[in-house]
């Protein structure tokens, strides 16, 4: 992999830069957009190989989003800058704002002095930046990359993605697969979802076509699903058939309490935070006229299909157990 400024790597084509890169979503963008003709230059703190990116020879930059040299290698001569990186748990506001708000500043500011067109990829919770400090430091984001952009800039808000590689949604198929029920929450919930290979396909849309203000992501569902579909459309994909017990609310914000102080106890982060239940047990995260879709390409993959590729592929790498069928 070329390191940067010595870019040595093959140019196919104009170069568009990628933070985080070697994430869930943003490891399916950078083939994506390789395979689509772009020349990809990421951010990393090392170099990293990836078999998803076998021939594909992104060019690299080492570094981060507190290393403003970097940044400035990373989008130079870049016709688009996709700002995916960000944190999703962190031990308190200030943390979160670092990585979230000041990193996202900082990449914003970098594309606007390379002449680059920025893609911000934020998150369907900054719609409701009072949940939670993830929530409001996405909103943050959103308000400072704003601040050096104006109305030249694209904002991507995803709602829940799920697919190969993600271990929360893994959480979900073992627990389908192995426990005797799965909880429910408030039956008013609504909640929007999208495959990875969908959300990083629309993406690259984006980089191709490009398309000013602020946007939303979801499958062809943006009126989102309940909490009873989603479980037996998981328990569907498992090949098992538990339960669906309501769980009260009170028990989540119980159980984020103990997992904060378990969190502060130990010194790692957790994402089961009283803000993530919040967030939880929050009723509308489904799309609405207020939350623009644009005139994108069809999904690859409806919820079902989409879970059960992905319970496919955890259990050909050996990451799910395919259970006995249960009475």
């Amino acid at each position: 992999m070329a390191s940067a400024p010595d870019m040595t790597g093959a140019h196919k084509g104009p170069v568009v830069a990628v933070t985080g890169a070697t994430g869930f979503l943003g490891r399916r963008l950078v083939k994506v957009l390789a395979e689509q003709g772009w020349t990809v230059r990421i951010l990393a703190r090392r170099d990293i190989t990836d078999p998803m990116w076998r021939g594909l020879e992104p060019q690299l930059v080492i570094g981060d989003l507190a290393n403003t040299a970097a940044l400035a290698a990373l989008c130079d001569g870049a016709e688009a800058v996709v700002h995916v990186a960000g944190l999703i748990k962190a031990q308190d506001r200030a943390a979160f704002d670092r990585g979230n708000v000041e990193g996202t500043r900082r990449v914003a500011q970098a594309a606007k002095t390379a002449g680059a067109r920025l893609i911000l990829v934020s998150s369907l919770a900054a719609r409701e930046p009072h949940l939670s400090d993830y929530a409001g430091s996405k909103r943050g984001g959103e308000d400072a990359a704003r601040e050096i952009f104006g109305g030249d800039l694209t904002i991507v808000r995803p709602p829940a993605i799920y697919g190969p590689g993600d271990v929360e949604t893994l959480r979900l198929f073992k627990m389908a697969s192995k426990a005797a029920f799965l909880p429910v929450l408030s039956p008013k919930t609504r909640m929007a979802w999208i495959h990875v290979d969908d959300a990083a396909a629309r993406i690259a849309d984006l980089v191709k076509t490009p398309r000013l203000g602020l946007l939303s992501l979801s499958d062809n569902r943006p009126e989102g699903y309940g909490w009873i579909e989603l479980m037996r459309t998981a328990s569907k994909a498992v090949g098992a058939s538990p339960r669906l017990v309501r769980i009260p609310s009170g028990a989540i914000k119980a159980l984020a309490v103990l997992s904060k102080w378990a969190s502060a106890a130990t010194g790692k982060d957790t994402i089961l935070t009283p803000g993530k239940a919040r967030e939880l047990l929050h009723d509308d995260w489904a799309l609405s006229s207020n939350d623009p879709i644009p005139d994108f390409p069809p999904v690859r993959y409806p919820l079902e299909a989409g879970f059960a590729q992905s319970v496919r592929w955890y259990r050909s790498e050996g990451w799910l157990k395919e259970e006995k069928s249960r009475k």
